[in-house]
């Protein structure tokens, strides 16, 4: 089971975007029959059956073996992500693309959807993925918010510049800054 499964394709995105698959997709976490299932859910075998029967078909879901039972061959499944990623680029754009800068939110969004389709794209296989991820919240009075943004442009400039030579390993670096919005506590 792949800890990420990203979905570019819109048959993947229609056969998992049901509740009913949802509930089936969380109790294949681990290997389990449809009738094993079916009796997790309240459901009769048949009706789960035919939701794994689509997951299965959208490469979503997987036979990971089979038992007889009482003569009768009962496949065992199980999900093939602990989650799912849905491509932004399913929905597409809607309404004309806007001359984009780097300060808009636009910008933000093209530039998560390009994160998101990168992870989804590290081979999960390999030993050591040497990554970081830093979150946090900085306050800025709104006078010093230019200030703050160039300040922070400057400090990435200068990892650039220092760090952006031909030879070593390529590490991709997105900053992602945007207001909080009102977060009273």
């Amino acid at each position: 089971m792949r800890d990420v499964l990203y979905l570019e394709q819109i048959e993947q995105a229609e056969a998992l975007l049901k509740p009913q698959r949802i509930e089936v997709l969380r109790q294949l976490a681990e290997p389990r029959t449809c009738t094993e299932v079916a009796a997790r859910l309240d459901q009769t075998p048949q009706r789960v059956y035919y939701h794994v029967k689509r997951l299965v078909d959208a490469s979503l879901v997987t036979q990971v073996s089979e038992r007889r039972v009482r003569g009768i061959t009962e496949g065992i499944y199980q999900a093939g992500a602990r989650s799912y990623w849905l491509s932004p680029g399913l929905v597409g754009r809607i309404g004309l693309r806007r001359q984009q800068d780097d300060l808009s939110l636009g910008y933000l969004l093209d530039l998560m959807e390009e994160v998101q389709a990168d992870i989804a794209a590290l081979d999960r296989t390999a030993p050591e993925l040497p990554s970081v991820g830093v979150s946090g919240q900085i306050r800025v009075p709104p006078e010093r918010r230019q200030e703050f943004l160039d300040d922070l442009r400057a400090t990435l400039q200068d990892l650039f510049t220092r760090y952006g030579g031909a030879e070593g390993d390529a590490f991709k670096l997105a900053v992602a800054c945007y207001p909080k919005g009102d977060d009273h506590v």
